[in-house]
C-alpha cells in the first residue's frame, strides 16, 4: 500500500481496540464490549490508513433475511471528503445481500444516504441521563429463559424481522422484563450495560402507557443511575422520558432502502439502541 493509500479488511476482532479510539474521537460512548457485542451479531468493514490506524467502520446487521442494519458507520475526520463513506457503504451493500436495509442516519450521513437511494422513515430521539427515583410499576415481571421463545415470535411480529440472534446475545448480556395477558406475553422490554451506563430496548408494546410501564419497571430498580433509551419520535413517550430524568440529548433520522417491505414499526418503543436498531 503507498503512502496516504486507504486499504479495505474484514472488520475482526483485531481491529476492536483501533475501532473503539475511532468512536471515542467522534464523542461516541461505545466501550470494548459495545463493539465485541456489534461484532457479535455482525460482518463489517474496517478502513486502515497507510500506518495501520483504524480510520473508517461500518457493520451490517442480519437479521434473518427479512432486512439488515447497517450501522456503527464512522469516517474520521482527517479521511473524510475522500469518497471513503460511499466505499464502505459499497462493502455494507455486498455483505447485505438482497436484503432490504435499514440505518440511522446523522446529518452528515444523510446527503450520501439519499444518494445510495435509502428514504426517510422516521425520526430517532435519544434519551438519557440519570434517572428519577420512581415507584415499581404493577402488572411487570422478570423474564425466564422459558420465556425467550415467546418473546422472539412477539418481536418478529413486531419488528418485521426475524432477530432471533439478537434476543439470544441480549440474554446473555441483560435482563427481560414481560407482561402478561392470560398467560400470554404480550409485551416486552431488555436492559443490558452500554456505555456510561445501560440502555433499555428493545421495547416492544402494543401503547405508549404499556411500554413506560416496562421502562418505569428497569427505571425503578436503578435510582440515580445513568440510563439510555433510543425512541422514535411518534411513539410519544419522549415527554415522559424527559420527565424521568433522561434528557432529549440527539438522534437521527430513520432510513429504510426497501425492497419488498414496509417501514412502519408501530409496537416499537424502544431500539435495541443506534448501533443495533
Amino acid at each position: 500500500m503507498q503512502q496516504g493509500e486507504i486499504e479495505l479488511q474484514d472488520l475482526g476482532p483485531d481491529h476492536i481496540e483501533g475501532a473503539v479510539a475511532l468512536s471515542r474521537r467522534e464523542n461516541w460512548p461505545h466501550r470494548p464490549q459495545d463493539w465485541q457485542m456489534a461484532l457479535q451479531l455482525s460482518s463489517g468493514a474496517v478502513a486502515l490508513d497507510d500506518g495501520g490506524r483504524v480510520v473508517g467502520t461500518i457493520l451490517v446487521t442480519p437479521y434473518g433475511m427479512d432486512c439488515a442494519m447497517i450501522n456503527m458507520v464512522i469516517v474520521d475526520r482527517n479521511a473524510r471528503g475522500k469518497g471513503l463513506g460511499r466505499k464502505l457503504m459499497e462493502q455494507a451493500f455486498l455483505l447485505a445481500g438482497d436484503r432490504p436495509l435499514r440505518l440511522v442516519a446523522t446529518a452528515d450521513g444523510i446527503p450520501l444516504y439519499h444518494k445510495l437511494g435509502f428514504v426517510p422513515s422516521g425520526t430517532i430521539l435519544q434519551h438519557q441521563g440519570n434517572v428519577a427515583e420512581l415507584g415499581a410499576p404493577d402488572g411487570v415481571e422478570a423474564a425466564s429463559a422459558d420465556d425467550l421463545e415467546e418473546i422472539k415470535a412477539l418481536d418478529r411480529d413486531a419488528y418485521g424481522a426475524d432477530r432471533e440472534a439478537l434476543i439470544d446475545v441480549l440474554a446473555e448480556r441483560g435482563e427481560f422484563a414481560v407482561i402478561r395477558r392470560n398467560g400470554a406475553i404480550v409485551a416486552y422490554a431488555a436492559i443490558r450495560q452500554f456505555g456510561r451506563g445501560e440502555v433499555i430496548g428493545p421495547v416492544i408494546a402494543g401503547s405508549a402507557e404499556v411500554a413506560k410501564t416496562l421502562i418505569g419497571f428497569f427505571a425503578s430498580s436503578r435510582p440515580g443511575a445513568f440510563l439510555r433509551v433510543d425512541t422514535d419520535s411518534r411513539t410519544g413517550i419522549s415527554d415522559w422520558l424527559a420527565q424521568i430524568g433522561l434528557a432529549h440529548v440527539g438522534g437521527g433520522m430513520a432510513m429504510d432502502r426497501p425492497q419488498k417491505m414496509g417501514s412502519a414499526r408501530p409496537k416499537v418503543y424502544a431500539l435495541a439502541n443506534q448501533a443495533l436498531g
